[in-house]
């Protein structure tokens, strides 16, 4: 098979050879308008030589790179990368027998594989592609990741419908044997619901896994209020540790609905639930909470949204820090990757200077392990939060 080649324009190659995964658009000399999107490219520079090996997209990002140099994109490539991420799992004891049997398998770029994410939950793995490159290697992803599992992994189901180009029909589906739409997993000792069919993203939030381990040291006999609280992780969690009372808040009734189910698998009582604006919500509620979680979805996909969202965190992080106990402990959080920690940790700072009270940051919070970032794509460190203490 003959791979299409696409020309940069002189002296980009600079940042291959700083190893970014990405390459914009700009960066590509003319020729390259008619490529089908997700077809595999090569890059050559001006002096003809293959910089690269990836998938092509008419987009911004114009070229995801899968191999820095010359390779074929097939079954050995991806045995030899979807090894070498269970390799590395395995290093950070994923999955744990009867502890934790749900985590993160690829990272997109931080496992070397731009715009795809996998995610186990027991015996099943969930495909997420984010660029229309990967749809044509299913079955190597699928082949890959059953026979290096060790024997865990039995179903595969693509999940890309929404995340990738809408002119490529693609319907969610197993890809091979059928498993099942709703899996009960295990986190840290926790059992939780999932399903991967109807349930956001791949069907449960795993990157905050070691932060609502580390809600635990904060929520014995205390009041805790959980906000935009979907399927109730932290609520579980909380209540787990010897929380009072938890209450679950979102805007959405089917996520309350999941969430309340999930307090049931663990056979706990003392917590409600409401279906509501969330700063509405807090506004209303007066000092009765010890402990606050905000855990918003990303209030800025893009960069254009930066400045709306940043207005949006520091309105929730305000009316949290106006309201709770003195003395209280608030875990806040962005997911948005246009919303670096600086600009983050330097709303919340707004937020408790029109609060008026007075605020010391304990912890600094991240994704966990098995959401590396590559140091060359730094872009990959999405998550960040602080444990804050409200005098």
């Amino acid at each position: 098979m003959t791979i299409k080649k696409i020309y940069l324009k002189p002296g980009k190659e600079r940042s291959l050879e700083r190893q970014h995964p990405w390459v914009f658009s700009g960066a590509l000399a003319p020729g390259h308008e008619n490529i089908v999107d997700g077809t595999i490219i090569q890059l050559v520079d001006n002096y003809k030589k293959i910089q690269a090996t990836g998938f092509y997209s008419p987009s911004s990002i114009a070229v995801r790179i899968l191999h820095f140099g010359e390779i074929n994109i097939d079954q050995s490539f991806f045995n030899t990368k979807i090894k070498a991420a269970f390799d590395l799992r395995k290093k950070l004891n994923l999955p744990e027998k009867n502890i934790t049997n749900c985590y993160r398998l690829i990272h997109g770029e931080g496992d070397g594989f731009p715009g795809l994410i996998i995610d186990i939950y027991a015996n099943t793995a969930v495909v997420q592609c984010h660029t229309n490159g990967y749809h044509a290697f299913l079955d190597e992803i699928k082949n890959a990741v059953i026979e290096f599992s060790d024997n865990e992994i039995k179903y595969v189901y693509f999940k890309s419908k929404e995340s990738t180009n809408p002119e490529v029909k693609s319907n969610d589906k197993y890809i091979g044997e059928t498993g099942h739409d709703e899996i009960e997993v295990l986190e840290n000792g926790n059992k939780f619901y999932v399903n991967i069919v109807t349930g956001q993203k791949t069907g449960f939030f795993l990157d905050q896994r070691d932060n609502r381990e580390l809600l635990k040291k904060f929520s014995k006999n205390q009041k805790v209020l959980n906000t935009f609280s979907y399927s109730g992780g932290f609520s579980v969690y909380a209540l787990a540790a010897g929380a009072s009372h938890v209450a679950s808040v979102d805007i959405s009734q089917k996520a309350i609905d999941l969430c309340n189910k999930n307090i049931a698998l663990n056979g706990f009582t003392n917590h409600t639930s409401l279906v509501a604006d969330v700063v509405d919500h807090i506004k209303q509620v007066g000092d009765d909470y010890d402990v606050i979680i905000l855990d918003p979805p990303a209030f800025a996909k893009h960069l254009s949204a930066r400045h709306k969202a940043v207005i949006g965190y520091k309105r929730i992080n305000a009316e949290a820090i106006k309201k709770i106990k003195p003395g209280g402990i608030i875990f806040t959080f962005s997911c948005s990757q246009a919303v670096d920690r600086e600009l983050f940790e330097s709303t919340v700072c707004a937020a408790a200077i029109e609060a008026g009270r007075n605020v010391q940051i304990l912890h600094r919070m991240n994704q966990p392990a098995d959401h590396p970032v590559s140091i060359f794509h730094p872009e990959g460190h999405y998550l960040k939060g602080l444990v804050i203490h409200v005098g």
